[in-house]
């Protein structure tokens, strides 16, 4: 049931009206947000996690090659040394 009251239809229209603008405004404003942070973050050199997983992975294989190396040396200066 419609009220004839043209005080509360006007009133029912501005309600309306101002939870639209709001629901516009809060929309504006995350998206400045995300628009900001993509700013600040955009000239950042971020890898990705299966970058970083490789890289990784190649440091530890080269530790390891690195630690056979040093015991190889160590091995044939123990032979020059005594030999």
């Amino acid at each position: 049931m419609q009220s004839q009251n043209p005080l509360i239809a006007d009133f029912v229209k501005l309600a309306n009206s101002a939870a639209g603008t709001f629901a516009g405004m809060t929309r504006e404003a995350r998206e400045s947000a995300r628009e900001r942070v993509k700013e600040t973050f955009g000239g950042m050199d971020f890898v990705s996690r299966e970058e970083f997983d490789a890289v990784k992975a190649m440091a530890s294989k080269a530790r390891e090659e690195n630690e056979t190396l040093a015991d190889r040396i160590t091995a044939l200066e123990a032979r020059i040394g005594g030999g």
